[in-house]
């Protein structure tokens, strides 16, 4: 072959191979190196994660309390309404039963007003009557008593 002899072409192979195998390691160290850096990255990088979550779940847990004194506090002034609304309904409620008492009284003294006037044209109307007519007497003083008390009680109002 060539004139070489054999044991030398495959010593010369063996040591191209062996020169391939010996760069290529050399690029795999490099390449193992960045992984490693990039592991060591990835690690700061995890546990900032991890550190992260942990401060989430923290905020979380803090709004979950802030969220339930909210609903307590709520709650409270709620009940607070309601027993409010009552209390106004019960007021309201007296206000109407007071009205009605105020406009019935109302309607009384206007009815003894009406009366009182009614007993003073009969007295005006008895006057002119014989005075021999049996009872009107009696009638007539209740009548004007009456109406002494009204006038008293318009005066002093």
């Amino acid at each position: 072959m060539f004139g070489l002899p054999f044991g030398v072409l495959v010593e010369g192979s063996v040591s191209v191979l062996l020169a391939v195998t010996i760069g290529y390691c050399a690029v795999l160290n490099t390449r193992l190196k960045r992984l490693q850096a990039d592991r060591n990255e990835l690690r700061v990088m995890v546990a900032d994660l991890v550190h992260a979550t942990d401060l989430a779940n923290a905020a979380v847990k803090e709004l979950q309390d802030a969220a339930a004194e909210a609903e307590l506090a709520l709650n409270a002034r709620l009940e607070e309404a309601e027993r409010f609304g009552v209390e106004l309904a019960n007021h309201v409620s007296a206000g109407h039963e007071v009205l009605e008492r105020i406009s019935r009284i109302t309607q009384v003294a206007q009815s003894a007003r009406q009366a009182q006037e009614a007993a003073e044209t009969e007295i005006d109307l008895s006057d002119e009557r014989p005075a021999h007519v049996p009872g009107t007497s009696k009638l007539q003083s209740a009548l004007r008593r009456l109406a002494e008390r009204e006038r008293e009680r318009d005066d002093a109002a």
